[in-house]
């Protein structure tokens, strides 16, 4: 058939739909499980993303488009400057070529052949992650919807502040007091009677909403050169200097990939936001582990996991030490995973440690009594449905949003910056995660997580919203 008939009774016409998507290995991972799902209903799926994941993608049987942009570069920037304000000349220099690249690399994933088969290609519908950042203009110059996912909040809210940059969070906390004083002149002229309600309302929820502002005009402010650029030879109308980020994604239908249960949807998002749930991929299922590992995890004790993923670590040597004075002192068996920091590759490693690069978490962490790493959504992710207390070590971003998450619902300590991680402060937290209390409410987390199918949420919120002229009258009977 060439329609498919939704969750919702609808009629849709099977879509030819580019995925695009800016980040790391653990923000390509939830759209590739979408992307699968999406087959499974006939539509024809490319997922356009760095060169770094093409393997990656096309190992999974999902068509590969390679975007601009380096991952390691994008990650790196991230790491050093802790957010969005590069630090040096240089430093805006590199982000500023890499935003280049991926802006004009947007348009023809959506509209060039294959690059191995030479089949055409031309997209009827978008769904991208904000990091994008041009998706929204090339979804006006094909004149085709966009749907936007995510791993981390980026719709305005006043229950919680952006976590993507602290800057963005100081801005807002200042604009807060702005606004007080506003409101309290207001009051003055008219409403006496309504200050003292307004003082104990506007601080923190004034502040968290515009701290999504100041996000959205920071990343607008940085890419009006190449979007107008882009604009320019697309006959669409030039945005000025001024003007509200266009890419703001309000007005868009949005899913966020994480579970109701860790943070639930906040009362002022309205009917296009869902939160659907987490998007695991699944890999672990058919992973045979080597032989070395299987001896080794069946020789003691449940061990302790660590790694940082794709974050880059300035003293990797340092950093090793930490980590296994603290499993020492703590008397803990210790997986070390190498990851884009290359941790433990030049250290002397014990019995109890085992070195590991490129494991699937959702094999490996099953097998952990706790785990500790950078707090990237999916790691946690997958941390969380199995039943692991969590100790995050943040670099920037939404990794202390989810390391703060974590702390509130007692699954684990503080969190530890990457710049404050001690021998002490890690073996504290590995004493902290190995309590029976905090294991029996990651247990009963997981349990919930579990119940949850977060990749068929995410298809049916896609299908759901739809504009009605996409929609087909339904055939004879």
């Amino acid at each position: 058939m060439e329609f498919i008939i939704t969750n919702y009774e609808n009629l849709i016409p099977k879509l030819k739909i580019a995925i695009l998507v800016v980040g790391t290995r653990g923000d390509v991972q939830p759209f590739l499980a979408m992307s699968k799902k999406l087959q499974e209903f006939g539509h024809h799926v490319r997922l356009a993303t760095h060169a770094n994941f093409q393997s990656f993608v096309e190992s999974a049987g999902v068509d590969f488009y390679p975007l601009g942009g380096d991952a390691r570069i994008l990650a790196a920037y991230m790491a050093r400057n802790k957010g969005l304000i590069p630090s040096t000349l240089s430093q805006l220099l590199t982000q500023s070529k890499q935003v280049k690249e991926i802006i004009e690399s947007l348009l023809p994933a959506c509209i060039e052949p294959d690059q191995k088969t030479n089949q055409p290609f031309r997209a009827q519908a978008i769904i991208a992650n904000p990091p994008a950042c041009g998706h929204a203009h090339v979804a006006e110059a094909l004149g085709i919807p966009l749907h936007i996912f995510f791993t981390m909040p980026w719709t305005p809210t006043s229950e919680f502040p952006s976590p993507l940059a602290p800057v963005a969070q100081s801005v807002g906390n200042w604009l807060s007091y702005i606004n007080v004083d506003i409101f309290i002149w207001w009051g003055i002229r008219g409403y006496l009677n309504e200050i003292k309600r307004k003082l104990t309302l506007v601080p923190q929820t004034t502040g968290n909403w515009l701290s999504y502002i100041v996000v959205d005009h920071i990343i607008w402010w940085g890419i009006r050169g190449y979007i107008n650029e882009f604009r320019k030879k697309s006959n669409l109308t030039p945005i000025s200097y001024l003007s509200m980020y266009r890419d703001s994604i309000s007005h868009f239908p949005t899913g966020y990939m994480w579970s109701p249960e860790v943070v639930p949807k906040p009362s002022d998002w309205g009917p296009l936001v869902d939160v659907v749930g987490y998007c695991f991929l699944n890999i672990g299922s058919e992973y045979q582990p080597p032989i070395e590992f299987t001896r080794w995890i069946g020789r003691g004790t449940s061990p302790i996991y660590i790694g940082f993923g794709s974050m880059p670590i300035e003293n990797s040597k340092r950093t090793t030490n930490i980590i296994l004075e603290a499993l020492k002192k703590t008397g803990q068996r210790g997986i070390i995973d190498q990851g884009w920091g290359n941790l433990g590759t030049y250290s002397k490693i014990s019995d109890d440690i085992f070195l590991l690069v490129d494991y699937p978490h959702d094999w490996l962490f099953p097998q952990c009594a706790a785990v500790v790493h950078h707090g990237g959504a999916g790691t946690t992710a997958t941390g969380l449905r199995a039943g692991c207390p969590t100790t995050i070590v943040p670099f920037f971003g939404d990794q202390y949003f989810w390391g703060d998450r974590i702390y509130n619902k007692g699954l684990g300590p503080t969190p530890i910056p990457i710049s404050q991680l001690t021998v002490e402060a890690l073996s504290d937290a590995i004493n902290f995660m190995l309590q029976p209390e905090v294991k029996a409410r990651a247990m009963d987390l997981a349990k919930l997580i579990e119940n949850e199918d977060g990749v068929a949420n995410a298809v049916n919120a896609f299908h759901r919203h739809l504009p009605p002229d996409m929609l087909l009258s339904p055939p004879p009977s």
